[in-house]
C-alpha cells in the first residue's frame, strides 16, 4: 500500500474502524475516483464529466499542495475495506479560523446503488471522520449538503448525530426535475455528549 504522503496537520496516515479505514488519498486511486464521480454526477455538485487529464492535473496542482500546507483547504482520503479502495472522502471547504469543514463522501458504483451496503459503508466512514475532526483536529462544526432524493444517506446522517438545519427548496435540477438541498450539521459538543460513554472506554477505532 502506498502510504508515503501525510498531511502536516494530522498525526497519522491511516485511521480505522472495524474492517474499514481511511488512508491519505493515494495517486493510484484517482482514476477509480474519477470514474465513480462521473457515474454518480447527478448527486454531486459537478456539472461536467471529468477527463483523465483534468483529474491528474487536479491531483498535482491541488491535492499534493495541500499535503504540504499547515492548514490545508481540504483533507482527502482513500476509503478502504479490507485494504481495498472502495471510495474516497474527507473534509473540504475548511475554515481553520472558525474551526469548521464540509463533509465529502463517495463510494464505488455498485456499493452506492445497493442501499444496505451503502448504509454500512457510510456509517463506518462517519464514525471515523467525526472522531478525526472533533477529537484530533478539535474542530467545532462539520456540515454537509445532501440532495433530497438521497433518503438512505439522510437517514445515516441522523443516526450518527447530524442535525437537520434547513432546506433549500428546488435548489438544483436532477434529470429534468427540481430537487431540494438538505443541510445538516454536527457540533463538537453534540458529538462528545452523544459518545461520552464510548469515549470513556477503549473502542474499536484505532489512531
Amino acid at each position: 500500500m502506498n502510504l508515503e504522503r501525510k498531511y502536516l496537520c494530522l498525526k497519522n496516515i491511516k485511521y480505522e474502524f472495524e474492517n474499514y479505514s481511511l488512508v491519505t488519498i493515494r495517486e493510484k486511486d484517482i482514476e477509480s475516483i474519477r470514474k465513480w464521480r462521473n457515474n454518480q454526477i447527478d448527486v454531486l455538485r459537478q456539472k461536467e464529466k471529468i477527463s483523465k487529464k483534468e483529474q491528474i492535473q487536479y491531483y498535482k496542482s491541488f491535492i499534493i499542495k495541500n499535503f504540504k500546507k499547515k492548514n490545508p483547504d481540504s483533507i482527502l482520503f482513500s476509503y478502504m475495506l479490507n485494504e481495498k479502495c472502495i471510495g474516497y472522502g474527507g473534509l473540504t471547504n475548511i475554515d481553520w479560523d472558525l474551526k469548521r469543514a464540509e463533509l465529502s463522501f463517495l463510494v464505488d458504483d455498485h456499493r452506492y446503488f445497493d442501499s444496505k451496503i451503502y448504509a454500512k459503508d457510510f456509517f463506518a466512514f462517519l464514525n471515523i471522520i467525526t472522531k478525526l475532526i472533533f477529537l484530533e483536529l478539535k474542530f467545532n462544526r462539520l456540515f454537509t449538503e445532501t440532495y433530497s432524493i438521497r433518503s438512505k444517506h439522510l437517514q445515516i446522517l441522523k443516526k450518527v448525530g447530524f442535525q437537520f438545519e434547513g432546506k433549500l427548496k428546488q435548489h438544483t435540477i436532477i434529470k429534468g426535475k427540481y430537487v431540494d438541498s438538505i443541510i445538516h450539521g454536527h457540533l463538537q459538543e453534540q458529538y462528545i455528549k452523544k459518545n461520552s460513554k464510548k469515549l470513556s472506554r477503549k473502542e474499536n477505532l484505532r489512531y
